[in-house]
């Protein structure tokens, strides 16, 4: 995982954008580590939603924004392979079968794929770059809104694996490192 980033107190855009999206990164990274695949595909109440699923959507969710819309290159594997019109929730019953290490490691290399992508859009064009994906009415988004649905992604499932994690061993709370930036 990339070392600590907060979002600065008092920064720019850029820094405050990146530094809250790796901050939704490390506390995924934390609720999910050091689990066997017992805890990663642990659910709570009613819900399908396990740990493992969440880290194989994050991985193609990260793919799918900044290579897909961002750039317009596909995918890759094994999520440039799957018939999604068939299959639309691939990532969340398949990660079932997936050893942690794997899951884990799809995560990381789709955040390590997406963090060069963003780098180039920022030598390209900055956060005003536009995605080559477009709306309907022909609108297409900027890097800066893609950051800003990629935080939102993350802050929405770190509320399930906050309570996914706490079913599984009890452990509460923020990543222990947050407190070492403050």
């Amino acid at each position: 995982m990339t070392p600590l980033q907060e979002p600065p107190a008092a920064g720019n855009e850029l820094d405050t954008l990146l530094g809250a999206l790796e901050r939704q990164r490390r506390y995924i990274a934390w609720k999910c580590g050091g689990l066997d695949a017992a805890g990663l595909r642990t659910t709570l109440g009613p819900s399908t939603i396990t740990l493992g699923g969440l880290l194989k959507h994050l991985a193609v969710v990260e793919e799918h924004t900044f290579a897909v819309k961002l750039f317009g290159r596909p995918m890759n594997p094994p999520f440039a392979d799957v018939d999604w019109d068939a299959d639309p929730d691939w990532e969340w019953h398949s990660a079932a079968s997936d050893p942690p290490e794997s899951l884990m490691a799809r995560w990381e290399a789709s955040v390590a794929r997406a963090r060069e992508l963003v780098a180039a859009a920022l030598a390209e064009g900055g956060l005003d770059l536009l995605g080559v994906a477009a709306w309907p009415d022909g609108r297409r988004a900027s890097l800066r809104r893609h950051l800003i649905d990629m935080i939102e992604e993350y802050a929405r499932h770190v509320g399930h694996a906050d309570l996914i994690r706490e079913s599984i061993d009890g452990v509460v709370g923020e990543d222990p490192l947050d407190d070492q930036a403050r």
